[in-house]
């Protein structure tokens, strides 16, 4: 984890362009996906709705959570992913969604930088550094 100064135009920046975007995205799908046939079951998701770490107060302390209403949750943001309702999420989708996520929290992140710790491997790290990248060029 690593501490990072950002802002909304840090992630739209990223998003945009679809290029690293893309990269990305493909990288972390592949990644997921474990069985490596081309989509992810709620199983090989759910590490990754783990990380959006939903249940969280302050600096990473987690809260104590009914185990259903976490089962439950976890769920449902796979159904957020699966757009088909097929059981399995595709390329396409987890990029859409993937994007969709990133620009709402752009959205209500403001125009105002904030500072955030941030997993290593996480899209909003992978922003940080994308932004630090066009900076030095």
């Amino acid at each position: 984890m690593s501490v990072e100064v950002l802002d909304s135009a840090t992630i739209v920046s990223f998003v945009e362009d679809e290029e690293a975007f893309n990269v990305s995205i493909r990288n972390r799908f592949a990644h997921l996906d474990s069985n490596h046939d081309g989509l992810l079951s709620y199983t090989e998701l759910l590490k990754e709705l783990q990380s959006l770490r939903v249940f969280e107060t302050h600096f990473g302390i987690d809260v104590k959570t009914d185990p259903n209403e976490l089962a439950h949750v976890y769920q449902s943001l796979f159904l957020q992913f699966d757009h088909d309702s097929s059981g399995t999420v595709d390329l396409e989708e987890f990029k859409s969604e993937t994007k969709r996520m990133m620009l709402a929290m752009a959205n209500g992140m403001g125009f105002l930088p904030v500072q955030m710790v941030l997993e290593e491997d996480s899209f909003l790290k992978i922003a940080v550094e994308h932004e630090s990248a066009k900076l030095a060029a």
